[in-house]
C-alpha cells in the first residue's frame, strides 16, 4: 500500500472491495457528463467542495480536468475567494454558493435565500442534477479522504515532504 509522510497509509483500495458500489458511483457521474450542465461548471462545483472539504485526491484529479477542459488557471487560483471574485458570473456565482449550502447542509440547512438565488440562475432540472453532481462529489471525497486516498504528484511538483537544511520556509 502506498503511504503518505503526512497521512500515512492508504486505508483501503475501495473501488476493489465494492466494485458495485463504485460502478453505480461512476455511473451517477456518467449522468451528470450528459445532464445538460455545463462540463466547466461542473469542475467548479467539484473543485469547490473537495476544497471545502480537504480532499487532496480529489483536487488533484479535478484541477487537471478543469484544465483539460479549458478553463484558466486564473480563476482556480480564485476558486477559494468565489464570492468576491469578478471572474465567476451570475450562474457559476449561484452554483458555487448551492455547492457550499449544500456541503455544509448541517450548518443552516441550505438556507432559502440560498435557494432562491440558485433558482433564479437554473431551472428545476438543472438545479437538481446539480444537487446530485454536489451529492456525488460529496461522496468520492468522503470515501477518499475516510480511506486516505493519494494524489498521485510527480517531484518536480512540489518541495520534499523532506525537511531542509535550514528549517522550515
Amino acid at each position: 500500500m502506498k503511504q503518505n509522510a503526512t497521512l500515512g497509509i492508504v486505508r483501503s483500495k475501495y473501488t476493489h472491495v465494492a466494485p458495485a458500489a463504485s460502478r453505480a458511483f461512476t455511473a451517477l457521474d456518467g449522468y451528470l457528463t450528459e445532464c445538460g450542465l455545463e462540463s466547466r461548471l461542473l469542475q467548479l462545483v467539484n473543485l469547490r467542495a473537495s476544497s471545502l472539504n480537504g480532499c487532496a485526491y480529489c483536487l488533484q484529479a479535478h484541477s487537471h480536468d478543469a484544465m483539460e477542459l479549458g478553463e484558466p488557471v486564473e480563476r482556480l487560483f480564485q476558486l477559494g475567494a468565489w464570492a468576491e471574485s469578478p471572474v465567476f458570473s451570475a450562474r457559476e456565482k449561484a452554483a458555487l454558493e448551492w455547492t457550499d449550502a449544500v456541503t455544509h447542509v448541517s450548518v443552516g440547512h441550505v438556507p432559502d435565500d440560498i435557494f432562491e438565488r440558485a433558482r433564479a440562475q437554473f431551472s428545476e432540472k438543472e438545479l437538481v442534477d446539480l444537487t446530485w453532481a454536489i451529492v456525488a462529489i460529496n461522496g468520492w471525497n468522503r470515501m477518499s479522504i475516510a480511506f486516505r486516498g493519494q494524489p498521485e504528484i510527480s517531484p518536480a511538483a512540489g518541495p520534499s515532504l523532506a525537511p531542509s537544511p535550514g528549517g522550515p520556509s
